[in-house]
């Protein structure tokens, strides 16, 4: 059975958004110390965003001709619906599912990565189609 390999843009993104996802991770559990659970990863959201917006601009879809301000009001858009995903995931993640199998260790966290890694394919097409289209 052969199995399509994904395009190297596509890895590309995955790197970039890689990234990003640890600046968006590290950096919520930073802002925990200080603040709440959902203010923190908000914040560690935006930075976050700043990151991959920077990256993907740069090494991914580096072909996009529209300008700059279009390119990043579609890449917002297309994140909030992602981070809507994300707090949703995180919360029944680290509220629910983690308690129910017993887990009592760094569930924030835990519950926080897996939730940041669920809309990466829906972020990607969108971005592919609409923030950085060519």
């Amino acid at each position: 059975m052969n199995v399509p390999l994904p395009s190297t843009q596509f890895l590309r993104f995955l790197v970039a958004s890689g990234f990003a996802a640890i600046v968006n991770v590290g950096s919520r559990i930073v802002l925990s110390h200080w603040l709440p659970y959902v203010p923190a990863i908000i914040l560690a959201f935006c930075l976050g965003l700043i990151t991959a917006f920077t990256l993907n601009k740069i090494f991914v879809f580096s072909a996009s001709r529209h300008r700059l301000h279009h390119q990043f009001l579609w890449f917002l858009a297309i994140n909030l619906a992602a981070v809507a995903q994300t707090v949703a995931v995180s919360l029944v993640i680290a509220r629910w599912l983690l308690p129910a199998l017993h887990i009592d260790f760094h569930n924030d966290t835990i519950a926080h990565a897996i939730g940041v890694m669920v809309p990466a394919v829906t972020s990607y097409i969108g971005h592919k189609r609409l923030s950085f289209r060519t």
